[in-house]
């Protein structure tokens, strides 16, 4: 923005500066003139203090910021801390519970014999007491291995989640990178037919070019007009859902920083399968899944077991019957220790029902988990063949795209000698925009398919892809 200098309102209204405008020869005005043209020059290159800097978003940035700020993703890692909070509470089941206690009790009326009472009216006990499980044929050991199941099992969600988010963010800034390169396209073809209009228009009023000519033109302008406002549509878009996933304010500038030039490298090797199925979160997920379904089934068989508890307590109480102290109010201090089983005969058919619902849980975790294996193997084939596919298609429409330039320019040459129809200009112009736009969808699909690639496989999203061919 360029800063020009003017003389304030109430200098201009003085009869000074009046008087001096007026009597200020041609040579003192072109002096002055001369000052305000190197001013302006001056300033114009200086930078607006108030003007907002774009900010440059790379894709790193974008992962960097999605990780720092998404509620998925802080959700997820509560999720985690959840299932270690409930490992250490199944712990709890192998050390002592150890507890306080201390009543009171009134009774009106006591046993008496012969003017002798044998226990007091106000009765008080207080004591510290433990128990603990002794052995309960392993369910204590099945619980805590089921929590650390399920804490493994978090602990999948979280990547899995920090994956998905990932994904979505290169598949947004690849988008917008796509529909912004695609934009440019469609200025370029714009700017053609825009040209191509102006001769249009000079030869139908030479009567050289036809109503038709001229329409059609008009019709093709407008239609690659509509295409630009679709895309710009599109890119916005995809802007609202950039900036939900990585933080970043609706009022602040954004710029991204990227590309789909990289640099050249061996082509990826498809990956075994095999592996695929060793790295992949689906998998590790689903067999964690079995693993605590076959763990659950274990322990629902042991609940008709039997468990032995031990427990001892000390503490002072009343109600002595007298010996050497004839008074029953005497606090004395005492210790009780005992072992106790508990057999359960009969639950009202739960134990059997829970043992139904453990076995059928556990067939289908191994259900889940088989799907989840042949669901890998059919993506890691399928993105395997995208990848192969759409780096031969960069070659092609490559050559493509040369072919289409020379026959746009031969096509602007005959037409502007007369040696080629109106229509024939337009289908090479538009034939050329769909090269380029061809070329430009197949190495965004090339990029994307490396990431879909690298996902199937179960291999680090980011590491940079890149273009064997071009």
């Amino acid at each position: 923005m360029t800063h020009f200098y003017q003389m304030p309102p109430w200098h201009r209204n003085c009869t000074g500066y009046t008087a001096l405008q007026q009597k200020t020869p041609p040579t003192m005005n072109r002096t002055f003139a001369s000052a305000l043209i190197l001013l302006a020059a001056t300033t114009a290159g200086l930078p607006l203090s108030t003007g907002a800097r774009a900010m440059e978003l790379t894709l790193d940035a974008a992962l960097s910021r999605m990780d720092e700020t998404s509620p998925a993703l802080r959700s997820a890692r509560e999720g985690v801390n959840a299932a270690d909070a409930g490992v250490e509470a199944k712990r709890s089941g192998w050390f002592p519970e150890i507890a306080a206690t201390a009543t009171y009790g009134y009774h009106d009326r006591v046993s008496q014999f012969d003017g002798m009472q044998f226990m007091p009216n106000d009765s008080y006990d207080a004591r510290i007491s433990a128990s603990m499980m002794l052995f309960d044929f392993g369910r204590t050991a099945k619980s805590v291995t089921i929590a650390t199941s399920g804490r493994n099992a978090a602990g999948y969600r979280l990547a899995l989640t920090q994956r998905d988010l990932s994904w979505a963010t290169i598949q947004i800034f690849y988008d917008m990178l796509f529909l912004r390169e695609a934009i440019g396209v469609q200025e370029k073809e714009i700017t053609a037919l825009e040209k191509n209009l102006d001769v249009t228009m000079k030869r139908y009023r030479e009567g050289v070019a036809t109503r038709f000519d001229l329409l059609s033109t008009e019709v093709r302008l407008a239609s690659a007009k509509n295409r630009k406002l679709d895309l710009e549509t599109e890119l916005a878009n995809q802007e609202i859902s950039l900036r939900r996933l990585a933080a970043i304010a609706d009022g602040e500038p954004l710029e991204l920083k990227g590309s789909f030039s990289m640099a050249e490298e061996p082509s990826l090797a498809p990956a075994p399968e095999s592996e695929a199925l060793q790295n992949r979160l689906e998998v590790k997920l689903a067999t964690e899944h079995a693993r605590a379904a076959r763990e659950k089934k274990s322990l629902a068989g042991r609940q008709g077991l039997p468990k032995i508890t031990g427990s001892v307590s000390w503490g002072s109480s009343n109600g002595w019957l007298p010996d050497s102290d004839p008074d029953l109010g005497t606090m004395r201090t005492s210790t009780t220790a005992g072992l106790q089983l508990e057999l359960p005969l009969f639950t009202g058919f739960r134990t059997a029902a829970g043992r139904r619902e453990a076995l059928a849980m556990q067939r289908a975790a191994e259900q889940d988990r088989i799907e989840a294996e042949q669901r890998v193997r059919a993506e890691v084939r399928q993105t395997s063949r995208a990848l192969k596919t759409s780096r031969e298609k960069i070659t092609t429409t490559a050559l493509q795209v040369e072919q289409a330039r020379l026959a746009a320019e031969n096509a602007r040459i005959r037409h502007m000698n007369g040696l080629a129809t109106t229509l024939d200009l337009l289908d090479t112009e538009a034939s050329l925009a769909g090269a380029e736009l061809g070329n430009l969808q197949a190495r965004y699909a090339f990029v994307m398919n490396t990431y879909a690639f690298r996902k199937a496989s179960g291999m680090p999203l980011m590491q940079e892809p890149s273009i064997q061919a071009k």
